[in-house]
């Protein structure tokens, strides 16, 4: 199993981390020995909405090679300008034969822009539900929803709900309270 977690200027933190900590976790903890990952980006450094830098392992590389791949959410003024970027999005749609795709809170917007959203349901930060109309069959309010291939996520901190979620489909729900025990987080989904 290889993940592709995807980071870009302006994105919220806490979506990429909340996501990444606990799937991580498979390989620290000795689930899934296996496990590989990377940070992919477009660029060679990426900032967050406040300026926290983050220095991606594979910088404009096809990401079809992954198992996952999980976007997270950002700003939206820089949201807007990477659905317009044409070199972002078609990157992006390098992740079309990927078995699983994963978004948190308007990653969701990124991952409707690429099309794959297309005839799913889906979720993203409430305040983004009419932006999100346009891409899929219908916006749920759930905290995460699951349509096989895709899985999104609704607001920030459903990251984490997501990553523990990710665990339990990768390695049972044992291993997914074993982690969230460790993690001594209190709340989880599925």
């Amino acid at each position: 199993m290889k993940i592709a977690f995807i980071i870009y200027q302006g994105m919220t933190v806490l979506d990429f981390v909340g996501v990444y900590d606990p799937l991580i976790r498979l390989k620290t903890m000795g689930f899934m020995p296996e496990l590989s990952w990377d940070i992919c980006a477009i660029f060679q450094e990426v900032s967050d909405e406040n300026g926290l830098r983050l220095l991606p392992t594979k910088i404009n590389e096809s990401i079809q090679e992954y198992d996952m791949i999980i976007v997270p959410g950002g700003v939206r003024t820089h949201l807007q300008k990477l659905v317009s970027s044409t070199h972002f999005i078609e990157w992006l749609r390098t992740a079309h034969s990927i078995p699983l795709k994963a978004s948190v809170c308007t990653g969701s917007l990124l991952l409707g822009e690429a099309g794959f959203l297309k005839g799913k349901k889906a979720t993203t930060h409430p305040s983004a539900f009419n932006e999100l109309k346009k891409y899929c069959e219908s916006v749920v309010a759930d905290r995460i929803v699951d349509e096989g291939d895709v899985i999104t996520a609704r607001g920030v901190t459903s990251s984490i709900d997501l990553g523990l979620y990710l665990c339990e489909k990768l390695a049972g729900s044992e291993v997914k309270d074993k982690i969230r025990q460790q993690m001594d987080y209190q709340q989880v989904i599925g």
